[in-house]
């Protein structure tokens, strides 16, 4: 029991040395756990973490801020999961730019928001020009956009901003077309969001109609046409055609351009979600693979995913800037319409809301966009080199090709059925996660299960990914050998660890 009742410290001018030491405090902590980690994650049980929190008591405080950060310190950091380590493969979560953490920091200080200009001032400004910045790299010179929590909600943004558009007559009033009749079209490897935002539309389930896909699942141009026309001839309304660059699968990304010649001809908006291949805008080699993106009329970008950048960091783009006026709503108390100042929550889905573009603002000022395009670059090249890795491998075969840093791949030696391969997928992404040696991520491709690598880091080498995969392999001949009669399939096998040290 604490003598002395706790009391709440906030940040003001009063505490400025109490924040400098509880900061220094709690970074000195993180950066020693930083230092010392050896593998992504740990091999605790899930029932054990879950029993470390819920004993914790939230009504009974420690008595001071240095203790309460033992406390994260201890539960949380000892237990995290680290990107940054060779060894994490499985999602698209990236080891984060420096500059943005320290401007992360800055944030969570100063704690501003950007729904109005009175509560940000500068801030909003400097939203506003890293909006224009990227609006100008995607080819919208005249564009306009908002940042938001990540690349749902900014599907979600962009698919509302056409439903208002396919809703609405010639002379902008609302016109009478109603929601069961909107059609948005996809393919089967679109983000699960766009589905997710037809229902939070209030658009039936029969809504999101896939479209063909080619055999390295992008979409075919000359069926979304052929899917336009038919909608037309049942008497339903085209609302939206969303492509996208860089599936989450398969980090494949859709030809932009003559999907646009088609979205151009049928009067369709076309909303490019590149919330995983944003990273090609700044990219010195392959910049190229988005030719068209200029042409959709919005577009999701996620800073998170391959800039780099602390979650959340992503935003909506628009190609004409009173696109965003199509969902804008005004409330007298915050946001009246015949104010003088720059109001972002005009054009935003949130009302409070972080300025998440300093960090990406950081990022650009202290490495610059050719810095964060050639770390792309590098993770892009480690991928085409593991896809050479698994191609030659006597024991795995590789699912599908990508464009971008995915590596679709199934443990099937020579004498394993596809029903047992199948059958081991599940098990090996569960064995290795609870072991905390090497994360990866299991999916679903042609009807058939498989596992994924996601390379995010532009640090981790092809010898140690190689590494990585020979634990995979080693795991997954362990995992059979338990289920089946009979001897291992041969392999030799280094650990991540070893790997990673060797390389090193």
């Amino acid at each position: 029991m604490n003598s002395v009742t706790p009391r709440l410290t906030t940040f003001r001018t009063e505490t400025a040395d109490a924040y400098r030491a509880a900061v220094t405090h709690v970074v000195d902590r993180t950066a020693a756990r930083l230092a010392s980690v050896t593998t992504p994650t740990t091999d605790t049980p899930a029932d054990e973490l879950r029993r470390r929190v819920g004993v914790v008591d939230l009504d009974q405080p420690l008595g001071s801020t240095d203790r309460a950060s033992d406390e994260i310190d201890a539960l949380f950091s000892s237990e995290a999961v680290w990107f940054h380590h060779p060894a994490s493969l499985a999602h698209l979560n990236c080891p984060v730019a420096l500059p943005a953490v320290a401007a992360e920091a800055v944030l969570a200080a100063v704690n501003p928001s950007v729904d109005t200009w009175d509560q940000s001032r500068i801030g909003t400004d400097m939203e506003r020009h890293v909006v224009d910045w990227v609006a100008g790299r995607i080819g919208f010179p005249d564009g306009d956009g908002v940042f938001t929590s990540g690349g749902s909600q900014s599907n979600l943004h962009a698919l509302l901003l056409a439903r208002q558009a396919a809703t609405r007559g010639v002379d902008g009033t609302p016109a009478a077309v109603p929601l069961d009749d909107l059609v948005v079209f996809a393919t089967t490897s679109s983000h699960f969001s766009v589905r997710k935002s037809a229902m939070v539309l209030g658009l039936p389930e029969h809504a999101v109609v896939d479209v063909p896909t080619d055999d390295h699942g992008r979409m075919r141009p000359p069926e979304l046409a052929h899917a336009i026309a038919a909608v037309r001839r049942a008497g339903r309304t085209p609302m939206a055609v969303v492509a996208t660059a860089g599936t989450t699968d398969r980090g494949c990304i859709d030809p932009l351009e003559p999907i646009a010649d088609v979205c151009d001809l049928e009067d369709v908006w076309l909303h490019v979600d590149a919330a995983y291949g944003c990273g090609l805008l700044v990219s010195p080699t392959r910049r190229h693979l988005l030719d068209g993106i200029e042409r959709a009329r919005s577009v999701t970008a996620d800073f998170h995913k391959s800039f780099f950048q602390p979650v959340s960091s992503s935003a909506l783009v628009v190609r004409q800037r009173e696109d965003l006026g199509l969902a804008s709503w005004h409330a007298e108390y915050l946001n009246p319409e015949d104010a003088d100042e720059p109001n972002q929550v005009d054009k935003s889905l949130q009302t409070t809301r972080r300025l998440d573009a300093l960090k990406l603002w950081a990022t650009l000022r202290a490495a610059g966009p050719d810095a964060v395009g050639r770390a792309f670059d590098a993770v892009l090249d480690t991928a085409a080199a593991t896809h050479a890795l698994v191609r030659a491998h006597d024991d795995l075969v590789l699912v599908a090709p990508t464009q971008l840093s995915t590596v679709l791949f199934r443990w099937q030696p020579a004498g394993v059925t596809d029903a047992e391969a199948d059958a081991l997928v599940g098990p090996l992404r569960t064995a290795l996660l609870q072991e905390g040696r090497v994360l990866v991520a299991k999916t679903v491709v042609d009807g058939r299960p498989c596992n994924k690598l996601t390379l995010l880091d532009p640090e981790t080498s092809v010898a140690q990914v190689s590494g990585s995969l020979d634990h995979v392999v080693a795991t997954a001949a362990r995992l059979h050998h338990e289920r089946h009669a009979g001897p291992p399939p041969h392999t030799v096998a280094r650990t991540a660890d070893e790997t990673a040290g060797a390389a090193r």
